[in-house]
């Protein structure tokens, strides 16, 4: 079988960030450029890893030129040990090789683009825009909370709604895969050889379990169902400038958020970097980083979500998801 990995860049984003609160308070300010996506020039032509089957049974496979392929023939699954061995190299020599692979039947469903992670890391309140509608401070250092990995579905799956649930909320968010284990990274700098890809994340949330409940947010973040993820993993160097990528979220058919990763106040390599102090972020980890405005709890008068209603959630260069919601 083959086992993937990417593999390691060398290039460094440009500084991105000044420290605010001793040695881990990073923000980013108006004079500092963003940071980009680092693009390892071993890799020669952009891969989106895709995975498909039934729930319990997913394969892997490639999104080439617009058609889905089959890979289980090559690998068993976008694993841990797949982006740790060296993975993604072996996957490029592997296409570069000319291989024919198999088309996926079109009747397949579409499954999360990677397995059930070890950890899936959130980030609150993590775009200015975002802050100021529900009329929060810009945080110094990156507010963190974790959610469930059973909630990981895929990205055109029916999310359910849970049980004495009135406040159940959207978010479109900016996914960041970790290719190579991190721990206590020395600068954001460093973070790029550390992510294998991004892809969409909808953080799907209830917010009277999350914030009236008493508690952390945790127990309105990891609701069965809630984080719908795809619906493929893109390489850093197909993404480019991970600093300018535009996110919509739509309701019932109503534009309901329209963001950008310009907007975000910590970018993912200053959040992989700031995570690998507290913990060892490992290979096949998900770091979903926040969300623009647009959510249903900031609107005149709250809005939510309720059984039959359908959202259809973008990232730039990162492909669509839909939804419909029903009463678990």
């Amino acid at each position: 079988m083959c086992s993937i990995h990417p593999k390691p860049c060398r290039a460094k984003p440009p500084p991105a960030a000044v420290c605010l609160s001793g040695q881990f308070g990073w923000r980013y300010t108006p004079e500092t450029p963003r940071s980009r996506g680092a693009v390892d020039p071993r890799i020669r032509q952009p891969v989106k890893l895709i995975r498909w089957g039934a729930p319990g049974a997913e394969l892997p496979g490639l999104l080439l030129d617009g058609v889905r392929k089959d890979c289980s023939a090559h690998a068993s699954d976008w694993t841990p040990a797949f982006f740790r061995d060296r993975g993604m190299a072996r996957l490029e020599a592997l296409l570069a090789s000319g291989v024919m692979l198999p088309d996926v039947p079109d009747e397949a469903r579409w499954a999360a683009c990677i397995p059930r992670p070890g950890k899936l890391v959130g980030i609150g309140l993590n775009y200015s825009d975002h802050a100021a509608e529900v009329g929060a401070r810009v945080p110094r250092e990156p507010i963190i909370f974790l959610k469930a990995t059973n909630t990981v579905v895929g990205p055109y799956d029916d999310v359910l709604i849970p049980r004495h649930s009135v406040k159940t909320d959207w978010e479109v968010e900016l996914g960041v895969v970790i290719g190579a284990d991190a721990r206590y990274l020395d600068s954001p700098g460093d973070a790029a050889a550390h992510i294998a890809g991004y892809c969409i994340v909808h953080d799907v949330s209830e917010r009277e379990f999350q914030t009236e409940r008493g508690g952390q947010w945790t127990k309105g973040k990891s609701c069965d169902t809630f984080a719908p993820t795809g619906p493929w993993l893109v390489t850093p160097n197909e993404v480019g400038d991970i600093g300018a990528l535009a996110l919509t979220t739509d309701v019932n058919g109503v534009r309901r958020q329209t963001g950008s990763t310009a907007s975000m106040i910590f970018d993912p390599f200053v959040l992989v970097h700031y995570l690998s102090q507290f913990m060892t972020l490992e290979a096949g980890d998900l770091i979903a980083t926040g969300t623009p405005p647009g959510v249903g709890m900031a609107m005149t008068p709250p809005t939510f979500l309720h059984h039959g209603d359908t959202v259809e959630l973008s990232v730039e260069r990162l492909g669509m998801q839909r939804q419909t919601f029903r009463q678990a």
